[in-house]
């Protein structure tokens, strides 16, 4: 199963992390990643930019409105995540306990939905696979 940890912070935490030196947060996360790797279980993992840089688009009106970020508080952005693919929620919980974060800072925890969490017979969950698949024998060529 996939998982995804969707990384999250408060103001307090914002500011810790200006205090820190770069290359220790760098080092941190990478050896972070590098025990995800070695244990074979990291699918994918991200940071995002700040969210000065994003842009949210609103479907509540007739045409999509766009908005410039910064939007929201501190603690509603996402700020990076990890895809995991692991064999339970509990291996997910325990990956999730080491991420080298601080006081403030907290991960959302997801299972990632697959082609089993919907109907079989579906025209699009069926033309999804096949894509799926196709673009893994791209990915091997």
């Amino acid at each position: 199963m996939k998982y995804m940890l969707i990384m999250r912070a408060t103001d307090e935490a914002v500011e810790a992390y200006k205090e820190m030196p770069f290359e220790q947060v760098i080092a941190a996360m990478g050896a972070y990643n590098e025990s995800m790797i070695k244990a074979g279980v990291l699918a994918a993992g991200e940071g995002l930019t700040d969210a000065a840089e994003g842009f949210v688009v609103d479907f509540s009106t007739e045409t999509p409105l766009i908005t410039d970020g910064p939007y929201g508080e501190t603690k509603e952005l996402f700020n990076g995540f990890w895809i995991l693919e692991v064999s339970s929620r509990e291996e997910a919980a325990e990956w999730a306990r080491r991420a080298p974060l601080g006081k403030g800072s907290f991960l959302e925890v997801r299972r990632v939905t697959d082609v089993s969490d919907f109907p079989a017979d579906n025209e699009w969950i069926e033309k999804e696979e096949g894509w799926r698949q196709e673009q893994a024998q791209r990915a091997q060529q």
